[in-house]
């Protein structure tokens, strides 16, 4: 039998104005180990799940994990070996986090290392982004660093947006889920070109705000019009928490994905009081929450055997 492991980073997509197209990867993962069984074994596949979010993950065919697998196997036109997959879980659930596209691309990378990478990385985040439906989170777990994705479903630019070493991402994530299609739902179908306009300049000042660590830039540019203000309500204390982080010192703060994590933007002097009065914050409003001060992941996807 083969064993190998496929670790995949978090992402923190959108950030601000970058909505659907902006995406980070973490320094927070998900281990997918896969042992390939005898072609003989009648189960197609065997899932087992660890983590303390366990019981909310299908051990079925159904998992996203085992049908992004397939996907490959059906571009290539060969049939799929019998599998083994151990998931250690790492990443939150539904907290906007880009769980589901750890699993996707956890799924597709460890399908092509068992076909004999038959697909180029360009393959790979192309069907990634026909599975996610857009490329914000897939793009950062399959390639690391923070990602600016354009295109459509025949042809994706996909470019690496330097980040200063110095900016730190500091999130809190509450202890209550927010669902996609909920936070999705909430969005208007069309917005005024006041508001287009807003973000495309803040979308332009966030890719210099990045690259150079300007605060005053990172400030401004971390504003937007098309999601967070019709999010927020979705999320208690956001007000409060948003308060509390720029009197720490952050630059901004936005909601990670379609939330509900809350990530702010610092430097490392001011980074864990951020992440102190953020959870302090939430607590005022009775809510629990953990806080992380990351970095920006480098390599994305990587497989172990």
């Amino acid at each position: 039998m083969t064993t190998f492991t496929v670790t995949v980073p978090a992402t923190t997509a959108n950030i601000g104005p970058g909505f659907d197209c902006l995406g980070a990867a973490l320094t927070l993962y998900n281990q997918f180990t896969f042992t390939l069984l005898p072609a003989t074994t009648a189960n197609p596949v065997s899932i087992s799940v660890k983590g303390t979010e366990s019981a909310k993950v299908s051990q079925g065919a159904d998992n996203l994990i085992y049908t992004s697998f397939l996907q490959v196997y059906q571009k290539i036109g060969q049939n799929p070996p019998p599998i083994a997959i151990e998931i250690g879980l790492g990443v939150p659930l539904a907290r906007g986090l880009g769980s589901s596209a750890t699993a996707i691309i956890g799924g597709l990378v460890a399908a092509n290392q068992c076909a004999g990478n038959p697909l180029s990385m360009g393959e790979i985040a192309a069907l990634a982004i026909a599975l996610e439906g857009h490329p914000d989170n897939v793009v950062p777990a399959l390639r690391g660093n923070c990602q600016l994705s354009a295109g459509d479903s025949t042809n994706w630019a996909i470019c690496q947006v330097f980040w200063q070493k110095n900016l730190i991402p500091v999130l809190a994530i509450p202890d209550f889920e927010l669902a996609t299609e909920k936070a999705r739902a909430v969005l208007p179908e069309k917005i005024s070109r006041q508001e287009a306009i807003f973000n495309i300049s803040r979308l332009g000042l966030l890719l210099r705000g990045l690259e150079t660590g300007n605060g005053d830039w990172l400030r401004i540019a971390l504003e937007d019009k098309l999601h967070q203000p019709y999010r927020q309500s979705l999320i208690p204390g956001y007000e409060k928490v948003k308060k509390a982080a720029i009197n720490a010192g952050a630059y901004g703060m936005v909601i990670s994905g379609a939330g509900p994590t809350l990530l702010a933007l610092t430097n490392p002097d001011n980074a864990q009081k951020t992440a102190t009065e953020m959870k302090n914050a939430w607590q005022q409003v009775g809510i629990n929450s953990e806080v992380k001060i990351l970095a920006l992941d480098t390599l994305g996807a990587q497989v172990n055997c």
